[in-house]
């Protein structure tokens, strides 16, 4: 007998429900999804549904949990669904660190921004889940399933943040559909507690993927994800299987300065799994780091980039300012930049301003400059930091 609490729904829902929409669960191997396909599929058998139902994983490579895929294969089989598994095409979420940060230093050569940009995602810019996740899972929807209606079903819970609590049950997503059909995601369990999902797992007879119970996480998405609590980051790497990807991570923390979580350094979550090289060489980046924002606090604000133009032109003292920041900081990651005194500072200024013209002010670059916070610091005047 099924005791699970009811689900959310919505007319829009019920109605796209009695027309045999499809019925897509997105699946990362954590306990909210898997929770919430069990939910669904007792729904979607109360109600009579008879069309189409998938659960869909995107994997993200590297980064993610080797149990993962395997537990969204057994759920799968447990509710007798199809498993969908996408992957961006053009590489795992460690491949987008990875060439972001090298867009993001070319850009800084060629002073396409003004402050040097992280590579990884962030809270606030979590392309992580837009790009590895929800472009790719909508696009294999609408390909798989020409034909049909579709509701994108999600484990969001409004437990788990502010911003969840404030989500709605359903939401329309045309960007789902194809012409002639329509598309909504679903946030069936948006209202159910921690407790409910794992008492709903346990009443499938299904246990919860490994890294809660084994590993003592508290949620499941990339092994080591910018939204992890500190305890959740070390736990990650108590998994042998987290150890590479875990070394990889530090080295693109040392070879761009940036700290994975702002100020939180990876690298010192479990510094025994790293070699002396790379902990003197974090030593060094972490100094680095704090000399670069300190430099860039500096830098008047109305000279920074909004959606990858110049606000303004500098002026010669200004520009002067900014070549000798620009030097430095490129100094610290070993960055052979151009315009690198103030005459062509505000050449390039120039150049700039003229190509926004021509385009018409269109979007051109992937970080909005003027939107980047700076933290202040206030280091002793006694303290020299060399880079290297």
């Amino acid at each position: 007998m099924n005791t699970n609490p009811p689900i959310a729904t919505t007319a829009e829902i019920d109605t796209l429900l009695a027309r045999n929409a499809v019925v897509a669960v997105g699946v990362s191997g954590g306990k909210d999804s898997e929770a919430l396909a069990i939910a669904t599929d007792d729904h979607l058998e109360r109600i009579g549904h008879t069309g189409p139902r998938t659960l869909i994983h995107a994997d993200l490579g590297r980064v993610e949990w080797r149990a993962s895929g395997p537990k969204c294969e057994e759920l799968a089989k447990a509710l007798g669904w199809d498993l969908l598994v996408v992957r961006r095409r053009a590489g795992d979420m460690m491949d987008r660190w990875l060439l972001r940060w090298q867009n993001n230093q070319a850009r800084y050569l060629d002073l396409s921004c003004v402050q040097l940009i992280l590579p990884w995602s962030t809270p606030s810019m979590r392309f992580c889940t837009s790009e590895l996740k929800t472009a790719v899972i909508r696009s294999e929807l609408k390909k798989h399933f020409p034909q049909h209606d579709i509701i994108n079903a999600t484990g969001i819970r409004r437990q788990e943040s502010a911003n969840r609590a404030k989500m709605p049950v359903a939401k329309h997503e045309p960007q789902s559909a194809r012409k002639g059909f329509d598309a909504y995601v679903w946030n069936a369990i948006i209202d159910w507690s921690v407790e409910e999902v794992f008492a709903a797992i346990a009443g499938r007879g299904l246990t919860p993927h490994e890294a809660y119970t084994r590993y003592g996480m508290t949620r499941v998405s990339c092994a080591m994800c910018i939204m992890s609590s500190a305890s959740d980051l070390y736990q990650a790497t108590t998994c042998p299987d987290n150890h590479a990807i875990y070394r990889e991570m530090v080295e693109l923390e040392v070879d761009s300065t940036f700290a994975f979580q702002s100020n939180k350094w990876l690298g010192d979550v479990r510094p025994d799994l790293l070699n002396s090289e790379i902990t003197d060489r974090l030593e060094i980046a972490k100094r680095t780091s704090a000399r670069r924002k300190m430099l860039e606090a500096g830098i008047p604000k109305h000279l920074l980039f909004s959606a990858g133009w110049p606000n303004c032109m500098p002026t010669i003292q200004e520009a002067g300012l900014l070549a000798e920041i620009r030097l430095e900081v490129a100094a610290g990651i070993g960055l052979n930049i151009k315009h690198t005194n103030a005459s062509s500072i505000i050449e390039r200024y120039e150049e700039l301003t003229a190509l926004k013209h021509t385009k018409g002010g269109a979007f051109n670059g992937s970080d909005d400059e003027s939107q980047i916070i700076i933290p202040t610091f206030q280091i002793p005047q006694q303290s020299q930091f060399t880079f290297f």
